[in-house]
């Protein structure tokens, strides 16, 4: 094992802790199943709340640790925090989000809970990880030619 390898080993480690910890949490809380998804995204007389309770939990979660982990003097496994700067909204933004809304309102899955489903072997999660990966390869080899 190269040195560079074992001295990201700890940032891997967290990496894969907090990918499973998501995993799991979207798992426990139904969000894999896309008729609760479209359940929520479907305003009408049997519209669904769970994902907005869901989404309220996690935002929660979110803001008491990122207050507490902000007042470090740096992260735990790297120099400095990345925090984004960025606040104008560009046309590459609302194309992305216009994309990201479409995709989820028709096929009623998000890319984190499309991941975790990809162990039920089910053809529309298959097709809709296919495309997924295909859609970001296309983007990659667009924005390297623009």
């Amino acid at each position: 094992m190269s040195q560079e390898t074992q001295s990201n080993m700890p940032v891997l480690a967290s990496s894969f802790i907090t990918g499973l910890v998501f995993a799991i949490g979207l798992g426990i809380s139904g969000m894999t199943d896309t008729t609760k998804v479209i359940g929520f995204l479907t305003l009408n007389e049997s519209w669904n709340p769970a994902l907005m309770l869901v989404m309220g939990g996690a935002i929660a979660v979110h803001a008491i640790v990122y207050q507490l982990a902000t007042r470090r003097q740096s992260p735990l496994f790297t120099e400095a925090f990345h925090i984004p700067s960025r606040t104008d909204i560009d046309a590459r933004l609302i194309g992305g989000a216009v994309l990201f809304g479409l995709g989820w309102g028709l096929g009623g899955v998000c890319p984190g809970p499309g991941l975790v489903s990809i162990f039920g072997f089910t053809v529309e999660i298959l097709v809709f990880v296919a495309a997924m990966a295909a859609g970001m390869v296309l983007f990659q080899q667009l924005q390297k030619r623009m």
